[in-house]
Parts: C-alpha cells; sequence; structure tokens
C-alpha cells in the first residue's frame, strides 16, 4: 500500500510558476513509477508527466513540455512537478499516482496506476 499526499497548489498569475509535491510512504518507494494527472471542472482526467522508478526516464504531455519537469527523490520519498510560464489552461485540480513498476519506461494512462492522491487545485489566472 502507498498512500500519497500532494501539496504546492495555488493561485497563480499568467505566466508564473509553482512547484507540487507529492509525498508517499511506504519502504518501497523507489520501486514505483510515479504521474501527474490533471482535472479541469467538466473535463476528464488527463495525462501530464510521468517518472520512473529511477527517475531516469520521463514523459510529458505535449501540452506541457518544455513547461513542466517532474523529478523525484527516492531518499525522501518525493516527486515533484515544477511548473513553468503557466497558462490559464493549466487550471485543474492536479493528482500524484503511482504504480509498482520497475521498467525502463513509466506508464501514461490514468488506468495504469494504482494509488492516487487527493488532489491539489491549481488555479492560473489571466
Amino acid at each position: 500500500q502507498v498512500q500519497l499526499v500532494e501539496s504546492g497548489g495555488g493561485l497563480v498569475q499568467t505566466g508564473g510558476s509553482l512547484r507540487l509535491s507529492c509525498a508517499a510512504s511506504g519502504r518501497t518507494f523507489s520501486s514505483y513509477a510515479m504521474g501527474w494527472f490533471r482535472q479541469a471542472t467538466g473535463k476528464e482526467r488527463e495525462f501530464v508527466a510521468a517518472i520512473n522508478w529511477s527517475g531516469g526516464s520521463t514523459a510529458y504531455a505535449d501540452s506541457v513540455r518544455g513547461r513542466f519537469t517532474i523529478s523525484r527523490d527516492n531518499a525522501k520519498n518525493m516527486v515533484y512537478l515544477q511548473m513553468n510560464s503557466l497558462k490559464p489552461e493549466d487550471t485543474a485540480v492536479y493528482y500524484c499516482a503511482a504504480k509498482s513498476s520497475v521498467r525502463t519506461t513509466a506508464p501514461r494512462g490514468a488506468r495504469d496506476f494504482d494509488y492516487w492522491g487527493q488532489g491539489t487545485q491549481v488555479t492560473v489566472s489571466s
């Protein structure tokens, strides 16, 4: 079992930055692939970014590539999402997710992940 707790959301102006954090419980964090997803009001949950168990492989949605960076610190059981050049369309609830996997590449589908956090709201004002 893995418990995930997100933090770092808030209100920011267009062009601003935020860093989301996800704290994971459990002794085997380093054997989990991690992902960030988001869900805007009235829309389906969508993939944002993912990172494999070692941090050596990352993946991004086209809409955030070049602006967002996912990273992890296995010693601290933490995963981060650095979000720069934020746009109003980035407004959503952001969720951290985990999947037990030591594969080279991280999954991208929401159905591939087994554990989810409660979400943190990110609002970008225009």
